[in-house]
């Protein structure tokens, strides 16, 4: 065990130092702004640094002051310290990727108060000094020798910072129109209106127009700019949304305050639906914390118990959409509760089929392996434990439920208890349809659209491109 020992007052001599060094990282600026609040941009936002005075982001000064406040308190004099007095010059900015010596030498003490006086430095890699001081400490009496703590890891995620970079990649395109259907709450009003004022669709609000505005009255929301189809109820504003795609007024669906079924079965009508030959499937985009990329999972939501051949269509929808968010190479991996072929478990045996399919040409634009577990299709570390050989396993972009219940169950454990958020979207019908849940924040919302907008405006050209 690692243990942590003070020099009393009366070990100590002038002319006692001590110091530690450690080196300045993005994550460490990101925790001291988290800790202390400042959002000063010269030490967060690159492009504002840039044009600044050093020309780079460069750290908080008490940064370094901290530095100097760790070895006091851990070094000279150690535990039992009691802070006094600090002066603190700084002379050179400290930017990411610096190392930094923090150093205290004892100048004086005083035996009648028991204090100690220190000086203060810290110098960069090139020996340069970046910040000098003083400290008058209240040295310890008594020796304290206690193991070291141990820190708990800190985990940095700025909330929804990949919803956002979605939104970022739908400036490119012109907005979608989009037939919202049965608007008549906040909650749906609320998103179509944000995702119309960053310009990724554009609203035609289709349901009864005197519930639509009392809606919008009551939530204080402006909708004189947009177009209201007026129906009497939400199965007719389901009929009537699907109209308009079939007539080329609409290019994608946004579900309103109504049920998923009563909209998807609207779609999925024979005579008057939207019905293509891939079998519709949702996806859900989650953006999780612990997680270096977007995730996907598929299919929680629409398909209980797909066969072979409609997992086959699941499979690709997911792989349609991730490149047309601009993942050249998707990797989808096929989950089960084991990472082996047997004939005990049958999602393994479809998973080892969808493979060589995949090697047959028949599912195409990504990679994908299965069965896996799901720790082997997330965690590096699992796979290299149990010896997986796999381009896929470890950094699944795409993770395929064997059905609708194990997949809803990770969707949702990664939301409540890993702090995931989420956005999604059905494809597989002639248009792109956004289903939102009152649940879903305006982020979520505004994601679930940039999903929508992007696959619509790219997957004809990637559909080109392979052909």
């Amino acid at each position: 065990m690692d243990y942590i020992e003070n020099r009393t007052f009366d070990e100590i001599a002038v002319g006692d130092s001590a110091e530690i060094t450690r080196s300045l990282t993005r994550e460490d600026i990101n925790v001291f702004a988290v800790m202390s609040g400042d959002v000063n941009p010269a030490h967060l936002d690159d492009d504002y640094a840039q044009k600044g005075h050093f020309h780079r982001v460069i750290a908080h000064g008490m940064w370094g002051g901290a530095l100097i406040s760790a070895v006091l308190g851990t070094r000279l004099p150690g535990p039992g310290t009691i802070y006094l007095d600090q002066s603190l010059h700084f002379r050179g900015p400290v930017g990411v990727g610096d190392t930094i010596t923090s150093s205290v030498t004892v100048t004086a003490k005083n035996a009648e108060k028991g204090h100690v006086t220190l000086a203060c430095c810290c110098t960069n890699q090139k020996g340069d000094e970046v910040i000098s001081g003083e400290a008058r400490v209240l040295a310890p009496r008594e020796k304290v020798r206690r193991p070291r703590a141990v820190l708990p890891e800190i985990t940095l995620h700025a909330p929804s910072a990949r919803f956002k970079a979605l939104v970022e990649q739908t400036r490119e395109h012109d907005p979608l129109v989009t037939a919202v259907v049965h608007p008549c709450d906040e909650l749906s009003l609320d998103g179509a209106i944000r995702a119309a004022r960053e310009r990724i669709i554009r609203p035609v609000l289709v349901g009864p127009e005197a519930k639509i505005a009392a809606a919008a009255d009551e939530a204080d929301l402006d909708i004189s700019e947009f177009e209201i189809i007026d129906v009497p109820h939400s199965h007719a504003a389901a009929e009537r949304a699907v109209e308009l795609v079939r007539e080329g007024r609409a290019e994608a669906l946004m579900k309103g305050k109504l049920h998923t079924d009563e909209l998807l079965g609207a779609v999925v009508s024979r005579s008057k639906g939207l019905r293509t030959d891939r079998r519709l499937s949702h996806i859900f985009a989650l953006d999780v914390p612990s997680y270096p990329r977007m995730l996907f999972v598929t299919d929680a939501a629409i398909n209980i118990a797909p066969d072979l051949e409609e997992l086959q269509d699941i499979v690709q929808n997911a792989i349609d959409l991730c490149r047309a968010l601009g993942t050249d190479m998707p990797k989808a991996a096929l989950l089960s509760a084991v990472e082996t072929v047997t004939g005990r478990l049958p999602s393994t045996l479809v998973a080892a089929a969808l493979c060589k399919m995949h090697d047959r040409g028949q599912i195409t634009g990504g990679l994908i392996d299965g069965p896996l577990a799901f720790d082997n299709a997330i965690s590096p570390a699992a796979v290299k434990a149990k010896g997986i050989n796999s381009p896929v396993a470890g950094q699944a972009d795409i993770l395929v439920a064997p059905n609708l219940e194990s997949g809803n169950m990770i969707a949702k454990q990664l939301i409540y208890l890993a702090g995931a958020e989420s956005a999604g979207i059905v494809i597989g019908a002639r248009v792109p349809i956004m289903l939102t849940s009152r649940a879903d924040s305006a982020d979520s919302r505004l994601a679930s659209a940039a999903l929508a907008q992007l696959y619509a405006r790219r997957s004809d050209t990637l559909k080109g491109a392979a052909e």
